[in-house]
């Protein structure tokens, strides 16, 4: 089995202001890198083979900041993207509540769903603990695709992931299970 530390992304300006990102491409902001850097810091004692994220600028920022402190290079993969809004990407979640009511109990936006998101999400993790086995990686992600692992794993109820929050996984054989 292989072992995933994976990783939110530090905050954005998005974030910050509750609007839906999705596939737009926002940077981290001051925040989100200081995040960042304080994460290299908690990880400076962990072990870690290679480093995977998100093409989106704000999770392969968040990797670089730790990838740079150990020498690593990072890989970018599109499969790690957050969930694909549509037309709500760039609202803010008050917005959205209001052009569009039936969200608040339904499916949030009008293109991927969230199965499609965790199919490429664990397709991608099963190709990364199979290029790796045995070893230690981590993955810088989104909320989204990291709620969909812990549901995976059988933690239920999660709605919001912190900036920077890992949460450990063990993935290989066309299986995932938590650690944390």
């Amino acid at each position: 089995m292989t072992t995933i530390l994976l990783v939110r992304h530090g905050e954005t300006d998005w974030n910050r202001d509750r609007r839906v990102q999705g596939h737009s491409d926002t940077p981290l902001n001051d925040t989100g890198r200081a995040q960042a850097r304080q994460l290299a810091a908690d990880l400076a004692g962990e072990h870690i083979d290679a480093v995977y994220a998100s093409d989106l600028a704000r999770a392969y920022e968040t990797a670089r900041i730790v990838a740079d402190s150990r020498g690593l290079d990072v890989t970018a993969l599109r499969e790690f993207r957050e969930r694909h809004f549509g037309t709500w990407e760039g609202m803010t979640d008050a917005e959205v509540l209001e052009r569009f009511p039936h969200a608040a109990t339904g499916p949030w936006g009008d293109a991927e769903t969230v199965d499609e998101m965790a199919t490429r999400v664990f397709d991608a993790l099963q190709r990364i603990a199979d290029s790796h086995p045995g070893g230690r990686v981590l993955v810088v992600s989104h909320g989204g695709p990291l709620r969909s692992v812990l549901v995976r794993c059988g933690v239920d109820g999660v709605r919001s992931i912190d900036n920077c929050r890992v949460v450990r996984i063990e993935a290989g054989g066309g299986a995932v299970r938590g650690l944390d």
